[in-house]
């Protein structure tokens, strides 16, 4: 069922699309995706849920055109990969893509329940725990699973990979350095600067072991139960890619925890991780592996926040976050003495 825009969520397609009657619906936009478009849809009728989240392609075609990949990709995540692990994502009640207009429609469970991670603020330990074991139940399910590699566009990166990451990166760290990162402490800008001859020979390190990744696993794209209790859910699938797995967790942590914070509590939350994987079946895989592929992974929150900046709409919360997120990644980095384990 192909859908154009916002205006086709009519009761009509949706009762189809959930395989229930929809009498009426009510529509209200959620956030401002840069990738898309997202509405919490309040439902009324007969074998369908109260409400449900319907996440849209981009409203300009151009746009949903540079893209479409990554539609492509979480509309298959959900329909693909999502049962054969562990990790807590919403429910799914419809997905579809469609290749001639790129538009994309997801009907999620709606997780008025819970609230979003900030970016911003940070979170606490307990919640870095929490997000850590969840982590670890995407991981380990399919940790080295060779079938992975059978997954359309999914491949593990090659020097060719490294080589185009290392010429694009470079410029892109000028082009921050020149604008947002006149706000950077001189000890900051140096090391990121640093980072740019060692990008691609990151992009290929300590990828002896793989796994499904999420990306860009950060506090904005987990809820987190109102409560305090564990259980949060990982949202926007768009992502996801083969990579050395230890990569989501020094993102989460070395972006979303302060710098004192970390230094703290990061060796407990790797344990976790550990742990958890341990749990799923995962064997040959010490603690002190781990914590190496966690020292080595920091250079993942520069790239990201590197990447996001130059390449994506500029909002004034968006400039704030990427800000935030070199500045603590940076530190990581000097902390866990990430360069010179990366260079050869």
């Amino acid at each position: 069922m192909t859908v154009v825009g916002v205006e086709s969520l009519t009761p009509e397609w949706l009762s189809s699309a959930l395989g229930g009657h929809v009498d009426a619906v009510s529509v209200s936009q959620v956030g401002t995706g840069q990738m898309g478009e997202c509405y919490r849809l309040a439902l009324t009728g007969d074998g369908v849920p109260v409400s449900v989240l319907a996440k849209l392609g981009a409203a300009d075609p151009a746009a949903r055109a540079i893209v479409g990949g990554a539609y492509r990709g979480e509309v298959r995540f959900y329909a693909e990969v999502a049962p054969t692990v562990a990790i807590r994502v919403p429910d799914c009640l419809h997905a579809a893509y469609d290749d001639d207009t790129a538009q994309v429609v997801l009907l999620l469970e709606d997780l008025a329940a819970f609230e979003q991670g900030d970016q911003l603020a940070g979170c606490s330990p307990a919640a870095a725990h929490d997000a850590a074991a969840n982590l670890a139940g995407l991981h380990g399910p399919r940790w080295c699973d060779p079938t992975l590699l059978e997954l359309d566009t999914m491949k593990l990166n090659q020097q060719e990979d490294a080589d185009l990451l290392a010429e694009f990166y470079g410029s892109a760290v000028d082009l921050y350095l020149s604008d947002a990162g006149v706000g950077l402490s001189a000890e900051d800008r140096a090391t990121l600067a640093a980072t740019v001859p060692v990008a691609g020979d990151w992009l290929l390190a300590r990828a002896d072991r793989f796994a499904l990744v999420h990306g860009d696993y950060r506090l904005d794209n987990l809820m987190f139960r109102r409560d305090g209790e564990p259980g949060c859910v990982a949202v926007d699938w768009q992502t996801t890619s083969l990579a050395p797995p230890v990569r989501d967790l020094g993102f989460l942590l070395g972006t979303g925890l302060t710098p004192a914070l970390r230094r703290e509590h990061e060796r407990a939350v790797v344990a976790t991780y550990h742990s958890s994987l341990l749990g799923f079946g995962v064997a040959d895989y010490e603690l002190d592996e781990c914590w190496l592929d966690y020292r080595v992974s920091m250079l993942q929150g520069p790239l990201i926040a590197v990447f996001g900046y130059v390449y994506t709409g500029r909002t004034e919360r968006g400039d704030r976050m990427f800000a935030t997120m070199v500045e603590r990644s940076c530190a990581a980095i000097r902390d866990l003495e990430t360069l010179a384990l990366v260079r050869p």
